[in-house]
């Protein structure tokens, strides 16, 4: 998630029409928040109680609607170009970039054999658009994959991620979110998640590592619906 700290000719227009059509088959099926862990959070946490009341139709993926369809390693270049960044301004970016590939992100391939100026040009500074060619070789060279990632744990995607230059543990933890959909990740880097966290609790101040903790913990095994509900009422206006 970007916060403030996700072929050729005749081929190309069906790959891209199959992963358009895989992702919205995903976030049909993801689109509104599972019962069971609402009702978990509801008991769990008197806080997150009121928020989930506020939002009775909520749909946890429902943002994503506004991005292209994202494989890994599309996220990755929604990641890491949303390092330090608004998601406004990282949609900005990604639209140039999709410009400049026929109106979509490009494939490790193609990166790979594009100027770096044209990453520049779209808004990426030096450093993000180097973490994303190294990422784009480790793809072409089989190091990564959509189908390894999915076998991996979520410690191991992180520790897999995070050898890359330019990758941290926010970027890691966004991937398990928006490309993984993994149920229990928490964003403990994110300063939109503290302040959200801060107005909802009470807290006079940012709250700190160990009052996160103690916050959090009690979220387990479904935190990234609970994060989701919190990005929500910073960003919606609501309660």
């Amino acid at each position: 998630m970007a916060s403030t700290s996700v072929g050729e000719e005749d081929g190309t227009l069906s790959v891209a029409q199959d992963d358009s059509e895989k992702a919205a088959r995903r976030r049909k099926r993801a689109a509104v928040a599972d019962r069971e862990a609402i009702a978990y959070l509801r008991q769990a946490d008197p806080v997150l109680a009121e928020l989930i009341d506020a939002r009775p139709d909520f749909r946890p993926r429902a943002w994503l609607d506004e991005l292209p369809p994202l494989d890994a390693f599309g996220t990755l270049i929604f990641q890491v170009a949303g390092q330090q960044l608004s998601v406004k301004a990282t949609r900005t970016i990604l639209s140039r970039l999709e410009a400049h590939f026929g109106g979509r992100l490009p494939s490790p391939e193609e990166l790979l054999k594009t100027d770096p100026q044209v990453i520049r040009d779209s808004g990426l500074s030096f450093r993000k658009g180097a973490t994303i060619r190294a990422l784009a070789e480790r793809f072409v060279d089989g190091r990564l994959s959509d189908e390894a990632f999915a076998r991996m744990t979520d410690d191991e995607v992180e520790a897999t991620l995070t050898e890359v230059p330019g990758i941290g543990p926010w970027t890691a933890h966004g991937f398990l979110l928006v490309a993984l959909d993994r149920p229990d990740v928490f964003l403990p880097g994110d300063i939109a998640l503290r302040r959200a966290i801060q107005r909802a609790y009470g807290f006079d101040h940012v709250p700190s590592e160990d009052e996160l903790t103690e916050i959090t913990d009690r979220w387990r095994p479904y935190r990234s619906l609970a994060v989701s509900y919190l990005f929500a009422s910073e960003y919606d206006g609501g309660p």
